[in-house]
């Protein structure tokens, strides 16, 4: 399928540009126009598609759903829910309030905030269309286990006394929009929401996705080989540390992370290490945790900063040690 994309890459970038295959040009055009292409055909398909499912989705019965399950089952099932949520301002913050003004405990709704940057189904889709259903599945695993590892310490501290007083107008606007019976709602309706979705999600992160590929493609066709090996290769004990400080001023959406991975993981950068910086570029940068300001006091986010920062570490330290 994704074939047509490499076709279009070729005629391109060696038949109208005319560019040496070997040239450092030709592989960085030639990568950009390919991964662009491919993931802009899966955003838009993708997102139009989940948000008809989502139009079905009655938040109100979650939060239910979730406050009657027992604590750990509920750490996953809001690690599983923050996978499927973006997260922005305007989605995973307001359910955030909502999950706490409704008693659910800080930590399945921690749980949930910690997953949600890292994974949505977005990310997932072009995991596997990009890296592989492997580095998928691994990726995956990881986030959602991270998220529930998260959720049990930040219940274990008791971190409710650490939470900023919930704001009211936030609370009503996340009850509102999530309010109406969604099952009840007509094709056309749902058709509106989806695209209405699509518009805003692709409005969000088409930027990051430039320059995410952007970025990925100059490494892919000017970075040797070497240069990622030597310096954060599996060899030296503070690469993975390294990794994920160095990933948190380099803030990208999850899907423009994607294919700068794909150039990493290419140069020969281990799998445990690409995890961690990609993860801490997505979950641990300044722009999410100005929006977590609102929510949180500065000691919970000293405390979540750390958390993840130590989670990843320890992730990309253990997959350093497996061999793939």
């Amino acid at each position: 399928m994704f074939r047509i994309f490499t076709e279009l890459a070729n005629l391109i970038v060696y038949k109208w540009l005319n560019l040496s295959p070997g040239s450092h040009w030709a592989g960085s055009l030639h990568f950009f126009i390919e991964d662009i292409t491919k993931i802009f055909f899966l955003l838009i398909s993708m997102i139009y598609i989940i948000g008809l499912l989502r139009a079905s989705l009655n938040i109100e019965r979650v939060r239910d759903f979730l406050k009657g399950k027992n604590r750990f089952a509920g750490y996953v099932l809001g690690a599983g829910f923050g996978a499927i949520t973006p997260f922005c301002s305007c989605s995973s913050i307001p359910l955030f309030l909502g999950f706490t003004q409704a008693g659910i405990p800080i930590g399945i709704t921690m749980s949930f905030l910690i997953t949600s940057p890292i994974i949505n189904e977005i990310a997932v889709v072009l995991l596997g269309g990009l890296l592989g259903i492997k580095f998928m599945i691994i990726y995956v695993s990881v986030g959602i286990t991270v998220g529930v590892v998260g959720g049990v310490f930040i219940d274990a501290i008791k971190a409710e006394r650490y939470l900023m007083p919930l704001a009211v107008t936030a609370s009503k606007q996340a009850q509102a929009v999530h309010h109406s019976d969604s099952t009840s709602m007509r094709f056309q309706e749902r058709h509106t929401f989806a695209k209405n979705e699509l518009k805003t999600i692709l409005g969000r992160v088409w930027k990051w996705v430039f320059i995410g590929v952007g970025l990925g493609a100059l490494l892919h066709g000017f970075v040797p080989e070497s240069f990622i090996s030597e310096n954060l290769g599996s060899g030296r004990w503070w690469s993975v540390p390294g990794a994920v400080l160095l990933g948190i001023p380099l803030y990208s959406n999850t899907s423009g992370m994607i294919p700068i991975a794909e150039s990493l993981l290419a140069k020969g950068l281990p799998v445990g290490t690409t995890l961690a910086f990609m993860m801490s570029t997505v979950a641990a940068s300044a722009p999410e945790f100005i929006i977590l300001k609102q929510v949180m006091k500065p000691k919970l986010l000293l405390i979540f900063f750390v958390l993840l920062l130590v989670m990843f570490t320890i992730v990309g330290l253990i997959l350093n040690m497996i061999p793939f």
